[in-house]
């Protein structure tokens, strides 16, 4: 059979196309059209409106289209429903990637069969309704009738009714379509508060008239499908106030457009059950997503929701034929009803496109940093310190300045500990962790009096822990006093830097004789090369008084530098104070 092939009439009123389907998902339209495509070298897919998604051929002049259309149908090659089509029928076009024939008559016409098409830069969104200009009333209807119109109702749409009307405070049952003495009872309810005669039927304006009121949350949000191709994802997003910013693996970021301050990143990268839990990893460290909510970690999906006082973050991401698909959602705190109806519409409308990830570019590393992941930032602590195990059961003694303002303390960044005992006056603090640890080794504190002008080791985590493990600062013993003869503080002639407060201050042997203590003395800045120090018999009191019980020695051996670093890297730990 010999093809007849498309033509471009002169203008684009007299444009018409064949259309053969319509799809009610992007993923089934994008299915059928790679089996249109190998049959025919002009196929289409059009967004239609109201989530349908068309097949059409062309576009052709008006006679050529009839002629298609009768040789098509009688040889079976198209389905029997198929007919003309004008171009005000459709809305944007999605297939193939690139093209645009719905543009005036100059446009490009469309790539031969096997042309590479660059993808666009910037997703697709769909357009919104058109506004009618004068509203089309629905009419009343007696009791008959309303049950009639409700009869003809889906079991889907007799949810969403059930859903609004449990959304306006009637409804108080489960969410099955199914009318019973509950529903009707909540129907009546809503009659009566909206001023309607009161019969437990809703007519199709009442039905009208609820769904207004349960979408008025909505106004100004001006949900739209917005179709990713690069991600390959499809979904419903609030583009009146989150618009397209940027690619940057493995996020598409949609950042605020009003001062609202709402955001959406979209996530897409190949990988595996181990990239899955990567990304779940990633995420818990990043600013966008605050520690307090709930999370739940599977095989092959995850869920993570954080709240603090500022904003409230949604997460949710599955593994899929080698493909790791979802979003975040931030909003701001506070504006619950509105974030969870954009939640709940965006978890609806998400449709994976597969075979289409994005993926790592050259690009990118100029701009990766410690503190940054694809151009978020990863939530840091608001300080840093040093502290010691003291004992078996994970007792920490820190500086007290380290947890002075502290919403959340953690010790070596991943257990959560709370002050047992604090004294301000010395300087120190003492932190229990709130699950039971064992840690590798634990301090021996110094019995007694050292040697004046020995030689002493500080040692705590200097950069706040860039390293990964604490470094030691080798200095002396210059008093066994402070500068106003307190018996507590030994004064240490030693360059520290502030990450190392709070660590432990060692003499030859390896006893800790005292703790590092902040430079700022009193309310007055320190020389440089002068630091002080908690004596080991104070920290031994207030250890005591929290309930511990603190080993000592006398030894007067001298331990080796090498192992020196050994023991430092076994009791020292990183404290961490975080604002949420």
């Amino acid at each position: 059979m010999v093809w007849v092939g498309a033509a471009l009439a002169q203008g684009a009123d007299n444009r018409v196309w064949i259309q053969v389907e319509a799809q009610p998902s992007l993923t089934a339209a994008q299915n059928r059209l790679r089996a249109f495509a190998q049959v025919f070298p002009d196929v289409n897919g059009f967004s239609l409106g109201g989530g349908w998604y068309g097949i059409a051929l062309g576009p052709y002049a008006r006679s050529e289209a009839d002629s298609l259309l009768r040789s098509y149908l009688a040889n079976g090659l198209i389905p029997p429903d198929s007919y003309i089509a004008f171009t005000r029928s459709f809305r944007s076009q999605f297939w193939p990637v690139g093209t645009n024939l719905l543009a005036p008559s100059d446009a490009t016409a469309p790539a031969p069969t096997g042309t590479a098409v660059a993808e666009p830069e910037t997703p697709n969104v769909e357009a919104p309704e058109p506004q009618q200009e004068n509203e089309i009333a629905v009419p009343d209807e007696t009791p008959r009738e309303a049950r009639a119109s409700e009869a003809r109702l889906t079991r889907d749409e007799k949810k969403e009714l059930q859903v609004a009307l449990k959304w306006a405070g009637f409804y108080t049952g489960a969410i099955d379509g199914a009318y019973g003495r509950g529903t009707r009872g909540s129907m009546a309810a809503f009659q009566e508060e909206n001023g309607y005669e009161v019969t437990g039927v809703l007519t199709t304006a009442q039905r009208a008239e609820l769904m207004r009121q349960y979408n008025a949350v909505l106004d100004g949000m001006d949900l739209r499908r917005v179709t990713d191709t690069r991600a390959g994802i499809e979904l419903l997003l609030p583009t009146g106030v989150v618009a397209f910013e940027k690619y940057e693996f493995p996020f598409a970021q949609y950042d605020a457009r009003t001062d609202l301050g709402a955001r959406v990143l979209l996530i897409s990268q190949p990988g595996d059950r181990d990239t899955l839990s990567g990304l779940y990893d990633i995420m818990e460290t990043l600013e966008i997503v605050p520690t307090e909510g709930p999370r739940e970690k599977g095989r092959s999906a995850f869920t993570l929701t954080g709240e603090n006082a500022k904003i409230v973050s949604h997460t949710e991401a599955r593994l899929q034929n080698g493909e790791v698909k979802g979003f975040t959602l931030i909003w701001p705190a506070g504006d619950e009803e509105r974030r969870t109806r954009v939640l709940q519409e965006m978890r609806a409308s998400f449709q994976v496109l597969p075979g289409t990830t994005l993926r790592r570019d050259d690009t990118q590393g100029a701009e990766q940093t410690l503190d940054l992941v694809s151009g978020l930032k990863l939530r840091r602590p608001i300080l840093t310190r040093s502290g010691f195990w003291t004992d078996a059961s994970g007792t920490v003694l820190t500086s007290s300045e380290a947890v002075g303002q502290c919403a959340r303390i953690t010790l070596d960044g991943d257990y959560p500990a709370d002050i047992a005992a604090r004294n301000d006056r010395l300087g120190v603090a003492v932190l229990k962790p709130r699950d039971a640890l064992s840690p590798p080794a634990h301090v021996t504190f110094r019995d007694g009096a050292p040697r004046l002008r020995s030689e002493i080791a500080a040692a705590g985590f200097s950069y706040g822990g860039q390293l990964g493990a604490p470094t030691l600062t080798f200095g002396r013993l210059e008093d066994l006093r402070g500068l106003r003869g307190e018996e507590n503080l030994r004064r240490l002639a030693v360059d520290t830097l502030p990450g190392d407060t709070g660590g432990p201050v060692f003499d030859g042997g390896g006893a800790v004789l005292g703790l590092l203590l902040a430079e700022d003395e009193g309310g007055r800045r320190l020389p440089d090369g002068v630091r002080f120090a908690a004596s080991s018999d104070a920290l031994r009191a207030v250890l005591e008084e929290a309930g511990a019980d603190p080993g000592f020695t006398v030894t007067e051996q001298s331990m080796a530098p090498e192992d020196l670093t050994t023991l430092a890297r076994d009791v020292v730990v990183l404290v961490e104070c975080w604002e949420d």
